[in-house]
């Protein structure tokens, strides 16, 4: 493949990305409170004001609903409106392990290969200060299934 139709191909997944991020942004899915949550957390990103509350309905080991209220920039919005999405029937493991994997992927670029609509976060490593934006939501996601109180803060994550 010739040089122009790589760079042609990148520009056309990037504007796919955008428009991705865009439409969760501004149409966030499951952007409700839970009325009967098993648990919840708190999260605040101080680099950019994000603020969120992630609600997690389990059945045993397995998500089974998944909600946020908040507000923020586009990429904090459509991350937790994403992980909503992307979360429900998974386990704990599978949480932590999607966790791992979405961490790695805005911090590095590196993509998973069952990344799947996550994927539009992979070029957030490009731009250090959005990191903590993208990953609010799975810290919050990561400290409601541990069972802790006090609101998740970006403040500390290495980027």
């Amino acid at each position: 493949m010739n040089l122009r139709r790589r760079e042609q191909n990148v520009r056309r997944t990037f504007d796919l990305y955008q428009q991705v991020i865009l439409d969760h942004c501004k149409h966030p899915r499951n952007f409700r409170e839970l009325a009967a949550p098993t648990c919840s957390a708190q999260g605040h990103n101080p680099l950019c004001g994000d603020q969120l509350k992630l609600f997690v309905v389990l059945d045993g080991e397995t998500v089974t609903e998944a909600s946020f209220l908040g507000s923020g920039c586009c990429i904090s919005k459509a991350s937790a409106s994403l992980l909503t999405e992307s979360i429900k029937g998974k386990t704990r493991a599978d949480a932590r392990k999607m966790f791992d994997q979405v961490h790695d992927m805005v911090t590095t670029g590196k993509m998973p290969v069952e990344a799947g609509k996550l994927a539009v976060f992979a070029g957030v490593h490009k731009f250090p200060a959005r990191v903590k934006c993208a990953i609010l939501a799975w810290h919050a996601l990561m400290t409601a299934l541990e069972g802790e109180k006090e609101p998740v803060s970006t403040e500390n994550e290495d980027v």
